[in-house]
């Protein structure tokens, strides 16, 4: 996989992408990021890149042109997605996570400052929007960092169990189970028992009861969905 960030500021990325797994996937080129700065295709001696909207308004917008100058420099593979991160966009979620990794081998993310891109960059250039959540950052810089470690953490050799990808939150609908290691008591506060039974029906049948009473108290939304997608099970067992 190989990310294309075009970023106003390179030195944003460069302690996360030495560190944790991230690094270490990167290290062993199962992901390649390269760095792109709009500023060294600007057009003026004072390398500008924003200037004021048209009609008024408050705050700067990034011009269209260093932009397409710096995306059209990059090599184009087969299968490539362009993407603006925007509180505008869809949702980082799991799902789109695991649709990335599935359908693309390049990705271009473009990290918006002050009001924005020009919307000429989001017509004519970029494939899909996306969002970190709804707020509003500083910068798209956060954003594109957290989309390239989701999607490098579902590279095959990234992480070393491949079983630990698929018990998670997010993965079946549902967030994670709670989960304990030693000590088995901590300030007088116990370890469930039936975590140190050693009987594994048992054990899988409390992480899902835990997984569904978690999803209902913390994410309603979450829990309506899943229901709705288990909606031919017998809803009073859940």
């Amino acid at each position: 996989m190989l990310f294309d960030i075009v970023t106003l500021f390179p030195n944003f990325f460069t302690s996360a992408l030495e560190s944790g797994l991230l690094g270490k996937a990167l290290a062993k080129q199962i992901a390649k990021v390269n760095l792109v700065n709009p500023r060294d295709f600007a057009q003026d001696k004072h390398r500008r890149v924003d200037d004021e909207t048209y009609g008024g308004g408050v705050g700067m917008l990034l011009k269209p042109e260093p932009i397409f100058a710096a995306v059209e420099s990059l090599p184009v593979l087969p299968r490539r997605e362009i993407i603006l991160m925007s509180p505008q966009g869809q949702p980082l979620n799991q799902s789109l996570l695991q649709e990335l990794v599935s359908n693309y081998n390049q990705l271009i993310l473009i990290c918006g400052h002050y009001e924005g891109v020009d919307e000429r960059v989001v017509e004519h250039l970029v494939t899909r929007e996306v969002s970190l959540g709804d707020f509003v950052l500083t910068c798209g810089e956060i954003p594109a960092l957290a989309l390239i470690n989701g999607v490098v953490r579902l590279l095959p050799g990234t992480v070393g169990k491949v079983e630990s990808l698929k018990a998670e939150s997010f993965e079946d609908g549902l967030l994670d189970y709670p989960q304990y290691t030693r000590p088995p008591v901590f300030r007088d506060w116990e370890v469930p028992e039936v975590l140190r039974s050693g009987n594994h029906s048992e054990i899988d049948r409390w992480r899902k009861q835990e997984q569904i009473k978690r999803t209902k108290e913390r994410r309603p939304d979450l829990w309506e969905k899943w229901l709705e997608s288990n909606r031919f099970n017998d809803r009073e067992s859940f």
